[in-house]
């Protein structure tokens, strides 16, 4: 009797192999694209997006670099016309006169150009940002 269930039992088994066969192959099918879907599409969009924020912050720290030199350059050309100006001074009220119109100058220069690196900071960010959010 035993005997008689086993086997009736393997008849039964390889009639509904291909059943099962095609049940399983449609459910690895539904994991595979769901997989797909909800876990490797998304990671290949947040790396795709994380390298053009790379690219964008490195353009971006190049830029506020060249600004930074610019600005220097600039601060460096003043003082050295001023230092010209006290040079060829024909006594000591016009040299107080050319240091004090330099400070002054120089204060509305700092405050111009710290304005103007915090502008290009912060659009540092938001480049960087909207790269990461995969915004163009």
């Amino acid at each position: 009797m035993r005997r008689l269930a086993g086997l009736r039992a393997a008849r039964c088994r390889s009639a509904q192999s291909p059943i099962l066969s095609k049940g399983r192959s449609f459910m690895t099918d539904k994991i595979r694209d769901a997989f797909t879907e909800n876990v490797a599409d998304p990671a290949r969009k947040a790396g795709e997006a994380l390298r053009d924020a790379g690219g964008k912050m490195a353009e971006s720290s190049s830029a506020i670099g060249i600004k930074m030199l610019d600005q220097a350059e600039a601060n460096a050309r003043e003082a050295f016309a001023a230092m010209r100006a006290a040079a060829g001074a024909k006594d000591l009220s016009e040299v107080m006169k050319i240091q004090g119109d330099f400070l002054r100058e120089q204060s509305q220069r700092s405050v111009s150009q710290a304005r103007e690196m915090g502008e290009v900071i912060l659009q540092f960010g938001r480049d960087a940002v909207g790269a990461v959010r995969g915004e163009k």
